[in-house]
This record gives C-alpha cells, structure tokens and sequence, in this order.
C-alpha cells in the first residue's frame, strides 16, 4: 500500500513515467493504479483525442507498440492503457523492443493480472530501468484485517475488530469485494463513525445466525444443536451458501487447528501469525483445541478432503447440500 501512495504522490508531482507495467496476483491495486492515471494524467479536453484503452484479447503486441509510438495532438503527452494484458503472456516478451527505448511522449500503462514477469528476463530488467514495474501481491489473511482498517482510517471512519473479522470470513481475500462492501456502507453510515458487527448484520446481506462464521463457531465449541440448525438452513439456501465454499472454510479451520496442536510457542501473537489468522478468532482456536486432540482433527481433516471432492461433483452421485453437510458434521462430531 505505501508503494502505490508513492507512485500516486509521483504521478501527482509531474514525474510521470513512460511505462507503467502492473502485475501480480492482487487485482485490486492494479486497477486503482491504471483507474487513477486514467483519470488523472490528461485533461478532459485532451483524453478525446490522446487517451486509449486496449484490450489483450483484442490487440497484438505490435498494436500496442504501434499506438505507443503515434505523436499526442494538441497535448504534451498521450495515455495508453491495456486492460488484460495476461491474455498476451505467450508474446508478452516482444514489448522488449519498446521497453528499451520507450516514446517519451507515451505513458504506457499494462494491467497483467494475475501473473508476473520473470524478474531475471531481459523483458523486464528493461521495463523496470526504463519505465516501473509493480507487483501487487495477494494479501494474507492476518494481513486484511489492518488493510480495512487503513483504507477506513484514510476516509475518516473506524471499524471494530469483529466487524472487520466478519467481511474477512465472508468475502475472503478479495480486495475488492470488501472495498465494495465498505463504500457501500460508508454511504449510509457518516463519517467519523466506528462500522460494527451489526452494520454488517444489517446492511451486507449476512444472516446474524446462519452463516459460516457461526457454523465455525459451533463447531469449535462442539455445539452440535447449533451446527445442525445451521446446516439446515445452508441446505434450504444453497445459492446464499454454496457447499463448495462451506466445506473449504471448515477444512481451512481444522487445517490450521491441526496447525496449533503442534506449536511449542503458543504466545497470542505467534499463533495468529503462524496460522495467518486474524487475532480475533484465536479465542476459537482455544476453544477448539479442548475439544479436538490431534488425533481427532487429523481424523476430520482426511474426512473433510473427501467431502470436499464429493461436494464438486466426483464420485458422489450428485448427492444433495444437505446429505454432504450432514456427513461433513457426523465425521466432525463423532
């Protein structure tokens, strides 16, 4: 995050670069990379004629390079995007020509989600020297947690930790699933406000008591009522509540369960960093490992890999949500 505020703050101060090579498996800052010199770098009056935006599956490598090194009209400079620019990696390599000797009137910008350059290609030594290459890494779970809360603090609000906990469990990793939920709620919350646990409850579509945060939590502290009430309602809303995901987060909790049992350091701060967890849950964690001994979790772990297969359709007999979620808590339970 301080490395894209450096490279906006740049931007804003004139020291604009030729080539902007935006790559990596976190989508989220490529776009507001590329979103901001597209809306930043010409005036209205000079996008019309100086400002284009290509797509990989549409353009070759030499389109790119061919628009690139047209003169800007009526303007110091011309902005050309690529959106997609993955859908060109099997030719990626042939920008070396351009990277070498780059239009200085041309600002290059490349969105290469998902994927990244071979730091050691000549490719990319040049665009980097010429030009800057960025790479946007996927954030771990341990780390989204102090994301929300810088992107809330930078517009004026605050967040509790379980709220933020919460869009984690929900959304997952996603950047911009949670930015979305976020703008969303900051339309209707004012500023200066702390967003808790019920805003999230009310205002992104969660149910309070029936939803894999609390699945988790029953499971941990063995509360088999709970657990089974819960399921029930996944198998009557499996759109809301697709099995394929539900089984990955239980999987996920006693993987890391697994985890915990064998750690000799079980200081708070080392737990939550091995497991890439948010600290919030670890009170989970600790419940849960009364409950399940090593050999119990090992054993729910080998069960939950085979439901995980079933639930994608292999070898199941298409059974339904409900018989997979029944078998899943009866190989937890027992």
């Amino acid at each position: 995050m301080d490395e894209v505020v450096k490279i906006v703050n740049d931007i804003k101060n004139g020291n604009i670069k030729p080539i902007y090579f935006l790559m990596g498996e976190e989508p989220y800052y490529i776009d507001k990379l590329s979103d901001f010199i597209e809306e930043n770098v010409l005036s209205e009056e000079e996008k019309g004629f100086n400002q284009t935006v290509l797509y990989g599956r549409d353009v070759s490598v030499e389109d790119i390079i061919s628009t690139c090194k047209r003169y800007p009209m009526m303007a110091e400079r011309q902005v050309v995007i690529v959106k997609e620019a993955q859908d060109l990696t099997k030719t990626i390599d042939k920008l070396e020509s351009y990277a070498e000797n780059p239009m200085p009137s041309t600002v290059l910008v490349v969105c290469y989600k998902y994927k990244t350059l071979d730091k050691r290609k000549k490719v990319t030594k040049l665009l980097d020297k010429h030009g800057l290459v960025y790479e946007s890494k996927k954030l771990y779970e341990n780390q989204i947690g102090d994301w929300i809360k810088r992107v809330l603090q930078g517009k004026n609000y605050a967040i509790e930790p379980k709220a933020a906990a919460m869009l984690l469990e929900f959304l997952g990793t996603d950047l911009s699933k949670i930015n979305n939920e976020l703008e969303k709620l900051q339309i209707i919350i004012p500023k200066g406000s702390t967003i808790t646990a019920k805003h999230i409850e009310d205002n992104i579509g969660f149910s309070k008591d029936y939803n894999v945060f609390e699945l988790r939590k029953a499971i941990g502290d063995r509360n088999q009522l709970k657990a089974y009430q819960i399921a029930q309602y996944f198998a009557d809303n499996p759109k809301d509540n697709p099995m394929v995901v539900t089984t990955s987060l239980v999987f996920s909790f006693f993987v890391n369960l697994l985890q915990y049992h064998g750690l000799k350091d079980r200081n708070p701060k080392n737990v939550a960093s091995v497991l890439k967890v948010n600290p919030y849950f670890l009170k989970d964690y600790d419940i849960a490992l009364k409950n399940y001994p090593m050999k119990k979790v090992s054993a729910v772990v080998a069960k939950l890999r085979d439901i995980d297969v079933k639930s994608k359709g292999v070898g199941a007999n298409a059974l339904p949500n409900h018989d997979l979620l029944k078998e899943m808590l009866v190989s937890v339970f027992n």
